[in-house]
């Protein structure tokens, strides 16, 4: 874990963006289509704590940018080059444009400060939509990636920030997976060797501190 003083500098309100990665209803809601990773989500506390770092971010002057992940009804210009697609194509909740299920999920609040960016192929909010010239344009240099899952898309996240030159802060009880060992496991071996590993708490601490 980084000191405090470090974990300040990283997360100055005018260079940091947060991020959150498919947090959407028809994925961690009620209603999801993964009712495990929706489980998960919930009962680990993590959609509470990503809901607690937004409201940070709204207060403390921090960018907030919601990425989700949604299909056409028609399939057109979807991925099927995965097991993961094809399968998402026979779950009985489809992420469909327009609908409930790819509305930000209570409790997170979304303000009109707030981008929300929604894709319609790949793996990683970051490759091929707006995200990356969205937070170049905003001046970031620290992006701190929360949301589902540790599986899939909170890796492709991380590695595709690092990979276009920011730094990349991971709260690590605001993310989720499966099975519920798989998270700390991932963290551990992989996302500690390419970012900043911390917690809810310790992030929000550096939101609320008084601006220069």
């Amino acid at each position: 874990m980084p000191s405090r003083e470090q974990l300040s500098t990283l997360l100055d309100p005018d260079g940091t963006v947060l991020l959150t990665v498919e947090c959407q209803q028809g994925v961690v809601g009620p209603d999801s289509a993964l009712p495990e990773l929706a489980k998960e989500a919930r009962s680990s506390g993590a959609l509470a704590n990503i809901a607690r770092l937004v409201a940070g971010a709204h207060r403390g002057g921090v960018q907030v940018i919601h990425a989700i992940a949604e299909r056409r009804p028609d399939g057109r210009g979807a991925n099927h080059n995965a097991r993961l697609f094809r399968a998402a194509e026979r779950l009985p909740v489809q992420q469909l444009s327009g609908t409930t299920a790819v509305r930000v999920a209570p409790p997170i609040e979304v303000t009109e400060e707030d981008f929300v960016v929604r894709r319609l192929h790949g793996l990683s909010p970051l490759a091929g939509t707006d995200v990356d010239a969205l937070l170049r344009n905003l001046g970031c240099r620290t992006l701190v990636v929360t949301g589902v899952s540790a599986n899939v898309a909170v890796p492709n996240t991380v590695f595709d920030a690092v990979n276009r030159g920011y730094n990349a802060v991971v709260p690590a009880d605001a993310i989720a997976g499966v099975p519920s060992d798989y998270t700390p496991a991932l963290i551990r071996n992989t996302l500690a060797l390419v970012a900043t590993i911390t917690a809810t708490d310790d992030v929000l601490a550096c939101f609320e501190r008084p601006r220069r």
